[in-house]
C-alpha cells in the first residue's frame, strides 16, 4: 500500500472550454491550440457549451462576430459558430474568425 494521493480527475474538453472562456475571448483555432484538440471538434463542443449556458442564469455566452478584413462587413446575424468562407459584400476570403467568451451575468431583480 502506498501513501500516494489519489490523482484528481482530468477535466473534460467542455469543462476546459468553459474554464478558458471565463473572462477571456478566444477563437476556435486558439482554443484548439490550448486544449490540443482539432478545431472542428472544438466547434462541436462549443455548441453544447452554448446550450448549457442558456440554462445557467449566472453566466452568459458571448459571441464576437466574424468580420471581413477587406471591407469591414460584420457577420452580426450569423448564428453558426464556424468562420464564414467568403464575405457576401465584397467576396473576399480574408475573414476574421469569431471569438467566444463567457461572462458573469447578474439577472435583474
Amino acid at each position: 500500500m502506498t501513501d500516494d494521493p489519489v490523482p484528481a480527475p482530468a477535466l473534460t474538453i467542455r469543462q476546459q472550454l468553459m474554464h478558458l472562456l471565463a473572462g477571456a475571448k478566444h477563437s476556435s483555432r486558439g482554443l484548439a491550440a490550448l486544449i490540443g484538440a482539432p478545431e472542428r471538434q472544438i466547434e462541436e463542443h462549443l455548441a453544447h457549451v452554448v446550450r448549457s449556458l442558456a440554462r445557467d442564469k449566472t453566466r452568459r455566452f458571448l459571441l464576437e462576430p466574424s468580420y471581413c478584413h477587406d471591407c469591414g462587413f460584420a457577420f452580426r446575424e450569423r448564428t453558426r459558430l464556424t468562420t464564414p468562407s467568403r464575405c457576401p459584400a465584397c467576396r473576399s476570403e480574408a475573414i476574421a474568425p469569431p471569438r467566444f467568451g463567457i461572462e458573469r451575468h447578474v439577472p435583474k431583480q
